[in-house]
Formats: structure tokens, C-alpha cells, sequence
């Protein structure tokens, strides 16, 4: 079951615009004479009150799309989430997401683009998703659109090296690591590829690309948080 994310910043938020309204109203019941009292009563009603709304409105929006209810909220993303949930899967999508460092969040911390302008380029692309979505794959059942599903360019191995440094002894001491080293940093070969680690969601992968009828198991150890 999905939880939205709710935090007392949203409580704020819908209290405000609550109140806004209020005073919206009754000026326009009782259209009381506009004196100083009334006109600092109009200034919060249809200008502090509602840009406090909005400020808040717009953070916690942004808040919310970081989490699993947010990026399951699509049908054609069911299997994925419930992958990346389930305690038994061996796919990187839930190995990650049993791990405090991702949780709830571990769709946006893989997804989202690292850098200077990451966050918003992030929320930019999610834009685009969105659009794919209400103006094609809504239309979809799951076997029409896990065909056509497909990562929009190939994913960064940055994104991997964001926590795996690829400097920390546990990593270097793996063969296949050092032998690769400059390829993966230069995104040459991929950590996730059949490979290596193995995609993220083989399910999603055509059978053909994946050993074994569509499963992937990985040539190398599972991710380790210490040391890399």
C-alpha cells in the first residue's frame, strides 16, 4: 500500500489558504468600509496568506514527488515499484531500497541527475514523464507498455558514484572493479549492465538481452556501503 508523503508544512499551507478564503469572504458578505483595519485584514487575506501558500505549496509538491507514492502513482510503474518493495527481489532496485540511504526515496536518489543544476534538471525531465504518461502510456495496460517503457538515455554510472567512489579498498579488491576502472569512470561500461551488477529491473528488459528467460544475475558481489 502507498502512503503519500505529509509533513506539518502542508498543514500550514492548507490552514493558510483556509484562512485566506475566510477573509475573501467575508469582505465580500459584509463589504465593511475600507478603513486601515480592514485594508491590512484584505493584505494578508489576498497577499501574504496566499503567497505563503503558494511558497509552501510548491516545496511540498516538489517534496512529494521524491517518494515511491509519487512514482507509483503511474499503473505502467506497478511492476517496478512492487520490485523494488518486495524484501525477497535480488534486482538493484530493491537492494537499494531496503538500504536507509535510499527507502522511500530510492526511484528519485537513482534517477535524479547529480550536479550543479541536478534538482531541477530532475523535476524538469519528471515533467516530461508526466506528459508521456497523461498523452500515451495511460492508455496502456502493463503488457501494451512494459514493451515500450524504456529509460530516456543510458543511465550515468555517476549516479552509482555518488556512493560508490570507486576509491575505497572493499571496491578496489574486487578484479573485475580495477580492471574496468577507467571505462566505468568515463561511463564506457556500465555498472548496470546483464555483465555486471545486472540491470536494475530485468523484468523490464526484452528476453533476448538477458540470460536465463529474462532473469540477470549479477557477475559481481552485491552493492556494499562501507569502503567504496
Amino acid at each position: 500500500m502507498l502512503h503519500m508523503h505529509v509533513s506539518p508544512l502542508s498543514w500550514i499551507a492548507f490552514t493558510c489558504a483556509i484562512v485566506a478564503a475566510a477573509i475573501m469572504i467575508y469582505y465580500l458578505v459584509y463589504r465593511p468600509p475600507l478603513d486601515a483595519r480592514v485594508k491590512a485584514l484584505m493584505m494578508l487575506g489576498i497577499g501574504i496568506l496566499p503567497i505563503v501558500t503558494a511558497m509552501i505549496g510548491n516545496m511540498e509538491g516538489l517534496a512529494a514527488t521524491e517518494h515511491h507514492a509519487f512514482c507509483g502513482s503511474c499503473h505502467t510503474m506497478d511492476m517496478h515499484l512492487a520490485d523494488a518493495n518486495d524484501p525477497d527481489s535480488e534486482s538493484l532496485a530493491a537492494i537499494h531500497s531496503r538500504t536507509t540511504k535510499f527507502g522511500d526515496k530510492s526511484c528519485y536518489v537513482c534517477h535524479k541527475d547529480y550536479g550543479m543544476f541536478g534538482y531541477a534538471m530532475t523535476k524538469l525531465g519528471g515533467m516530461g514523464h508526466v506528459y508521456k504518461f497523461l498523452t500515451e502510456y495511460m492508455w496502456y495496460d502493463m503488457e501494451e507498455a512494459l514493451p515500450k517503457i524504456h529509460i530516456a538515455r543510458p543511465f550515468k554510472n555517476d549516479n552509482c558514484m555518488q556512493c560508490h567512489s570507486t576509491t575505497g579498498k572493499i571496491w578496489n579488491d574486487v578484479a573485475d572493479h580495477n580492471g574496468l576502472l577507467e571505462d566505468m569512470r568515463t561511463g564506457e561500461t556500465s555498472c548496470v549492465s546483464a555483465g555486471c551488477h545486472g540491470y536494475a529491473h530485468p523484468f523490464s528488459k526484452p528476453e533476448e538481452e538477458t540470460p536465463s528467460g529474462g532473469e540477470v544475475h549479477s557477475a559481481l558481489p552485491a552493492p556494499s556501503w562501507e569502503g567504496t
